[in-house]
């Protein structure tokens, strides 16, 4: 197994400081994007925090497997499933300690979309409304469900396309790293097939780039850098009202 990655992240055209962070770690097979939340520079703070505890959980536990986790394994998930889900849920309280300790950090949290890729399994983990997207044969498809304000409304009655556009909490997300001492991690699982491509990224592409126009943009750059490069273009063009990251990983099945 080999993963290809690429990534950039951007402030954005309306932003003056960028709260986004991103993970590239092929040698763990792991991948992810945070979107922090907070004033003072605090968001910024959160998403760095949980990109750097995700990374050295990984890394610690790849190097020793006698090391202590920090939580329980859940015996209805295989040990990778709990590898992700233990790393994500260090870095929820990591964060949420930091949040508690000044006032200048209350309130900040962060967003985390991930995958890891395992032996014929491609785990996909999220918490809050960034997103991750498989690319196969040339067809886009969003992976993850966000946590989000107007999600909750979608499902619970249809909006119209003009009820969505003019919702008023867009950016309201509903779960989030650093919010509790504990979190909900949502978990989906797909056999990668050889060439397939995942993307990740903040809600500064996903709300400002359509899905059928990101696929597009996969079909016609295969290369990875590229493609990352024009969907930050996208979306500042389309007018960049937020931080955008973008973080694409190709699966080589040897």
């Amino acid at each position: 197994m080999r993963i290809e990655v690429a990534g950039i992240t951007h402030v954005g055209m309306k932003r003056n400081h960028n709260e986004d962070n991103y993970l590239l770690l092929p040698d763990e097979a792991l991948v992810c994007v945070a979107d922090g939340m907070g004033g003072h520079s605090s968001g910024e703070i959160a998403s760095k925090m949980a990109i750097e505890e995700l990374s050295e959980f990984f890394k610690l536990t790849s190097r020793d497997e006698e090391a202590t986790w920090p939580f329980r394994m859940d015996k209805n998930r295989s040990y990778d499933e709990n590898r992700l889900a233990t790393g994500i849920k260090l870095a929820n309280v990591r964060i949420f300690e930091r949040a508690n300790s000044e006032n200048k950090y209350k309130g900040m949290g962060t967003t985390i979309a991930t995958v890891h890729f395992a032996t014929n399994i491609a785990y996909v983990a999220h918490v809050g409304d960034s997103r991750v997207y498989a690319f196969r044969n040339g067809v886009l498809k969003q992976l993850t469900e966000d946590h989000s304000l107007l999600n909750d409304y979608l499902k619970a009655k249809k909006l119209t396309a003009d009820e969505v556009e003019a919702f008023p909490h867009k950016n309201v997300i509903v779960r989030a790293l650093g919010m509790k001492d504990t979190v909900q991690i949502d978990i989906v699982k797909l056999e990668p097939l050889e060439g397939d491509v995942f993307l990740l990224c903040s809600d500064g592409l996903s709300g400002m780039v359509a899905d059928s126009l990101i696929q597009k943009v996969l079909l016609q750059t295969p290369e990875l850098q590229a493609s990352c490069k024009q969907l930050i273009d996208l979306a500042n063009s389309a007018g960049g009202n937020d931080n955008v990251t973008c973080v694409l990983a190709r699966y080589h099945a040897s």
